[in-house]
């Protein structure tokens, strides 16, 4: 067997003592936090990136849609490696938690968000919330209506404009499944698909179709019309937003939120409990109210120029874990329908 030379004894030797740092600085090393993001990229992005420097540790998020992400680490149980689900939905929160694949927060940073944002058996919290709302046109609706059932009425047969596969709008009706009961909510629903709304793809697009006239009225979430004030300049919109009273389920309050995975290695679940309290902080409530016009969760924390205050509101009160049921309200527009 022929013996090394001298030059390649020296590149062994090289390899061996450089290997294990080349190794520790690649790009195969795991991230001191995995988290599962259902939010945009987009948006939270920026957060991320301040997320890092905060922790001073490494972080990889994974985007997906939140209820798919949520069926996905039910699935993958204690084998998961994220340390961290951010959910868009209260309700993918709430299917984790039914079946146990939640930690227990801290009772601090459970405090910092008021009960009816953060879920019933402590094991994971709101960060931003979102309202939803009536997107009007006030040439052809002068007066909005008080609740979301005279939608059904004959008189706003071809005027309503709403977005039937969208997670918000799927939302609202498991709400009002909730509150209200399946046959209840069964019988809107039919009531509504009687009235011919005009289906479209997102909120943003119905919020156009109002503006422009296409159609009168339209249901959405707060933070669309906000955003495009803020873009275009309120006087420029025809459109209105009005805010639906006395606890009506049409004016839903639902929450993006956090928890922390069981399953987690111990420094993990501790960067994921430290990004729990990071989303909590001053800075992040203040680039959700600012960035995406969505409601501060923590007292103390204004809402956007022009956003009125949280608890001027009068959502129904719901507990918000309890819309994990998205497949039967998905089975019930398709009944019905509306999909």
């Amino acid at each position: 067997m022929r013996r090394p030379s001298a030059r390649t004894l020296t590149a062994l030797v090289a390899a061996a003592l450089l290997g294990p740092l080349l190794s520790a600085c690649g790009s195969d090393e795991p991230a001191d936090l995995v988290i599962y993001s259902g939010r945009n990229e987009n948006l939270v992005k920026p957060l991320i990136e301040k997320l890092e420097k905060h922790l001073g540790a490494e972080v990889e998020v994974r985007y997906g849609d939140s209820a798919e992400l949520s069926a996905q680490l039910l699935e993958e149980g204690d084998t998961t490696e994220a340390g961290l689900f951010l959910s868009q939905d209260a309700g993918a929160l709430g299917a984790l938690s039914k079946e146990g694949r939640l930690a227990p927060l801290p009772q601090a940073t459970l405090d910092k968000v008021a009960p009816a944002y953060r879920g019933s058996a402590g094991d994971w919290t709101g960060v931003s919330g979102r309202v939803r709302v009536l997107g009007y046109n006030p040439a052809q609706v002068p007066t909005p209506p008080s609740s979301v059932h005279d939608l059904v009425k004959p008189e706003w047969k071809g005027k309503i404009g709403f977005a039937p596969t969208n997670a918000s709008f799927q939302a609202f009706v498991t709400g009002m499944r909730v509150l209200e009961g399946d046959d209840a909510t069964r019988a809107w629903l039919k009531g509504l698909k009687a009235n011919e709304p005009k289906a479209y793809d997102n909120n943003l697009k119905i919020l156009e179709a109002v503006d422009k006239g296409e159609v009168p009225i339209g249901l959405i979430n707060h933070y669309y019309w906000y955003e495009k004030a803020a873009e275009t300049g309120a006087g420029k919109l025809k459109a209105k937003v009005h805010y639906l009273p006395a606890g009506d389920p049409g004016g839903l309050v639902n929450v993006a939120g956090a928890g922390v995975l069981k399953g987690a290695d111990e420094k993990q679940a501790a960067y994921a409990r430290k990004a729990v309290d990071f989303l909590l902080s001053t800075e992040s409530q203040e680039y959700f109210a600012a960035e995406t016009k969505e409601y501060p969760l923590v007292a103390g924390v204004k809402t956007a120029e022009g956003v009125p205050p949280l608890d001027s509101l009068q959502p129904p009160k719901i507990d918000l874990g309890r819309l994990d049921s998205l497949k039967q309200t998905l089975a019930m527009l398709q009944d019905t329908g509306l999909v």
